[in-house]
């Protein structure tokens, strides 16, 4: 039977050039691309490692599915 899992990822620019792609909930896992096209395919990949891992571990997969996620702009002086 296959689950669906979610998982909220950031993909930060980098100065030289590229992505870098944090998962939060998943410790560790961090990867790069080249474009955001490769970047997000490079999640995938890692993500699913990851959860190889976890599963050969026996660890609890835990995803984002409910997570509320929102953005706050502050203005300071």
């Amino acid at each position: 039977m296959d689950s669906k899992l979610s998982f909220r990822i950031i993909l930060r620019p980098e100065s030289g050039g590229g992505y870098t792609v944090f998962v939060p909930s998943l410790p560790g896992c961090i990867t790069y691309g080249n474009t955001v096209e490769d970047a997000l395919k490079m999640a995938e990949d890692a993500i699913r490692a990851y959860i190889a891992s976890m599963r050969k571990h026996g660890e609890e997969i835990a995803d984002d599915s409910g997570t509320l996620e929102s953005v706050l702009n502050l203005e300071y002086a």
